[in-house]
């Protein structure tokens, strides 16, 4: 074997302190995969093992993880995770949600690189790297049942998190000689939350007159990513977007196996493999580690360690090209030999020190550093005005023209004028379609006429209540400078 460890007349290489989950499932059986790996290679690394996942789950904590852990991980503020089983019901929470909220880490990115030949894809030049918001959107995980027939998750996106997300993936182009970014949201239909992304992105990118940038609806983007993923370089996207088309660009360059992920943040920074824990496959030696491991090698680019880094890679890459694959990825006429996860890391260490042929060869350039990460600058407020408020109502009699007199009736001389009722937010009165099918959840619009604020929501309310109308939530209607922050309404 001719893997280089370091040379005993070179000054010791700082050791930095990370926290190790082995995780669930295939985890266990990856994670020490990779770690041989990472020691193989001469990683100045020292771990903390914490425990994490379904036991922790079963044992009483719905977080999934307990006090000590979150103080290595604070500690460290580098975490090395493998995949974890959320119990199913529960009211368990995501893990991987909570840890990322927890420490700020804001940031997911996912390079998907073909390995054409040596791995079918139709796709031989893909090369995407996909930057995505990590902490709002749907998953804020805000959800309720409002009625007999219908619930709601709120999607929540924030000026603040818009901005950090966007700038970070200017300048992970700019220090990796990127050459686009390219903006996916769904603007022509949600034009607050999804507006606020696109507008936000096009105000940064007049920062990087440098770099190309364009923006796409995100179906037609997803599209687009899956039969021509040449036209992308860097994608920024909300979060539930970005988790979607993640997985689409992972399957496309050969499969999910291979993917890594880096969730970065101000304060700290998780990797991980974007697969799932796995358990069919668990215990039975043929997981594939790939993921995992390149998340070890954007692990050891974030900490200084670039020069171990690109030699594992490289020395992944030559694995491959010499055709010995884990069985997810084993394809006739392209594989030699298949094997499971021990053997495949023993491949790869053995060829620790080499390049590619046929692949070009991984470089990280440790001047380079970790993407710097600006502190949001707050702007100044908008003048905001109250105009009005929507009141979420549980009628369950489909009659709209009914529900209408109710209401106005009850509401009698308030400055809140019903203005308009909608269901699943299709107008249904005054002047709705027959046709219009109706659940027992409506959104009632008042529209303030006059002067007035909160004390008018709360004498509505009071008259609502005392008429016996079941209102289940309130939304309260303002202008800011002027413009509308709330969605019109058809007619209005």
């Amino acid at each position: 074997m001719n893997h280089p460890f370091p040379d005993a007349g070179a000054p010791a290489r700082p050791v930095v302190p990370i926290t190790v989950a082995h995780g669930d499932g295939i985890g266990p059986e990856i994670m020490e995969a990779s770690l041989r790996v990472l020691n193989a290679a001469g990683a100045a690394l020292a771990p903390e093992i914490i425990e994490i996942g379904e036991k922790v789950y079963l044992n009483g904590a719905s977080a999934g993880i307990e006090d000590s852990a979150w103080e290595s991980l604070r500690r460290t503020k580098v975490f090395y995770k493998a995949p974890i089983t959320t119990p199913q019901g529960g009211g368990f929470k995501s893990l991987n949600v909570t840890v990322r909220k927890s420490l700020g880490l804001f940031a997911n990115v996912r390079p998907c690189a073909s390995l054409s030949p040596l791995v079918a894809t139709h796709h031989p030049d893909m090369d995407v790297v996909i930057v995505r918001e990590n902490e709002e959107d749907l998953y804020a995980g805000i959800e309720h049942r409002q009625t007999d027939d219908v619930v709601q998750c709120l999607k929540l996106i924030s000026r603040p998190g818009c901005e950090r997300i966007v700038r970070y993936a200017f300048e992970y182009a700019r220090i990796n000689g990127r050459k686009k970014v390219t903006c996916l949201s769904k603007d022509n239909i949600m034009k607050l939350t999804d507006g606020l992304f696109h507008q936000v992105f096009d105000e940064i990118a007049r920062d990087y007159p440098d770099i190309q940038n364009d923006h796409w609806i995100i179906d037609i983007g997803a599209a687009k990513l899956a039969v021509a993923p040449e036209q992308f370089d860097v994608i920024v996207t909300s979060n539930l977007y970005g988790d979607i088309i993640s997985d689409i660009a992972a399957e496309v360059i050969g499969s999910v196996g291979l993917g890594g992920s880096a969730n970065i943040g101000e304060h700290g920074a998780m990797f991980e493999a974007i697969h799932g824990s796995a358990p069919m496959i668990a215990g039975q030696g043929v997981a594939n580690p790939s993921g995992l491991l390149l998340a070890g090698v954007q692990m050891l680019v974030h900490i200084g360690q670039a020069d171990i880094a690109g030699n594992i890679h490289n020395a992944w890459l030559k694995t491959l090209e010499d055709g010995i694959h884990t069985g997810d990825i084993a394809s006739e006429g392209l594989t030699r030999r298949t094997v499971g996860t021990s053997d495949f890391v023993e491949a790869v260490i053995e060829r620790l020190g080499q390049t590619p042929n046929r692949f070009k060869s991984a470089v990280y350039d440790s001047s380079v550093g970790a993407v710097e990460i600006a502190p949001y600058r707050r702007r100044q407020r908008q003048a905001k005005t109250f105009v009005g408020v929507d009141v979420f109502i549980d009628f369950p009699n489909p009659d709209a023209d009914r529900l209408a007199i109710q209401l106005n009736a009850a509401a009698g001389d308030s400055r809140l004028k019903l203005e308009l009722i909608t269901n699943r937010g299709v107008k249904v009165w005054p002047q709705g379609l027959p046709e219009t099918f109706r659940t027992d959840h409506w959104r009632c619009r008042f529209m303030l006429k006059g002067e007035g604020g909160a004390a008018e929501v709360i004498d509505l309310l009071t008259r609502l209540a005392g008429a016996g109308v079941e209102f289940v939530k309130t939304e309260h209607l303002y202008k800011f400078d002027g413009k509308p922050g709330y969605s019109l309404g058809q007619g209005q």
